[in-house]
């Protein structure tokens, strides 16, 4: 069997985020960070053995210092039952093998255990993806891959399933940043570490008048009223729980004890002989 081609090219990733500067750039990671501390919140659970894995160790051990900080790899530096915690810090839409990186978090929870993952969805970036697509059929007559593809909600929802969580739940946090000009939102892109490092991306550096068109295209589609331009960060949250028997389960269809409309207060008809059957 062979394995499908690689996504992401880790050499280049690696020296994107070595050369990132994320004292200037890791507002998203501050707006990640706040969200997932509020769902923590509601959970009512003290957690004693986090784990946090990410690129970005120094961001997340101030957020929570009790925890461990795992270098964000294809295979992570987690031990089985380890923790009772796992934090994915904005790094999966990155992964070669998602299902593989969360089948790994969930070995290293403890029965009951709690998992939040936090990535980038398939909205990010729409504008800038489409206004360079535009500019290099342009000029060119042709497509090379320059913005990361990045999963839609329903779907990076089912890869918690596919992995073996409980109760697994996806949401999406739409975030709309407005900037100077095009290169600007370029320039804070490289300064998080987050721009093309794909495996099917071109070798050679763009010509520049590339970006001038893409960058034209942007500020004549996109602008908004104060003559900046508008970027679109689409935070995707996973939560599952790694399954324990203690957890709820649903009943067995047919098993209720009670009627549904006893608990409404309603009347009960019996539906008349032409109304649609249900199917099993």
């Amino acid at each position: 069997m062979t394995n499908p081609p690689a996504l992401t090219d880790r050499r280049a990733l690696e020296r994107h985020r070595a050369r990132a500067m994320p004292a200037a750039a890791l507002f998203l990671h501050t707006e990640a960070a706040d969200t997932i501390k509020e769902r923590l919140n509601e959970v009512n659970r003290r957690f004693t053995q986090p784990a946090i894995v990410t690129a970005f160790p120094d961001f997340w051990q101030d957020f929570m210092p009790r925890a461990r900080i795992v270098p964000e790899s294809e295979t992570l530096d987690l031990q089985e039952k380890a923790h009772d915690l796992i934090i994915h810090a904005l790094a999966l839409h990155w992964a070669n093998d998602p299902v593989g990186t969360l089948v790994q978090c969930r070995r290293a929870l403890r029965p009951d255990g709690l998992f939040i993952g936090v990535l980038f969805g398939g909205q990010t970036l729409h504008e800038l993806r489409a206004c360079l697509a535009e500019a290099e059929i342009a000029l060119s007559r042709g497509l090379s891959p320059r913005v990361l593809p990045m999963g839609e909600i329903r779907d990076l929802g089912a890869l918690l399933q596919r992995a073996g969580f409980a109760m697994p739940v996806a949401d999406s946090l739409p975030l709309v940043v407005s900037y100077e000009t095009p290169f600007h939102l370029m320039r804070d892109l490289r300064a998080m570490g987050e721009t093309n490092a794909l495996a099917a991306r071109h070798r050679r550096f763009a010509p520049r008048v590339l970006f001038a068109e893409a960058a034209r295209r942007y500020e004549a589609a996109f602008a908004d009223g104060d003559g900046r331009i508008r970027a679109t960060f689409e935070m995707i949250f996973l939560t599952g729980w790694a399954p324990s028997p203690d957890q709820p389960r649903p009943l067995r269809p047919g098993s209720a004890q009670a009627r549904l409309a006893d608990a409404l207060g309603s009347a009960e008809f019996p539906l008349p002989d032409d109304a649609p059957k249900q199917r099993n």
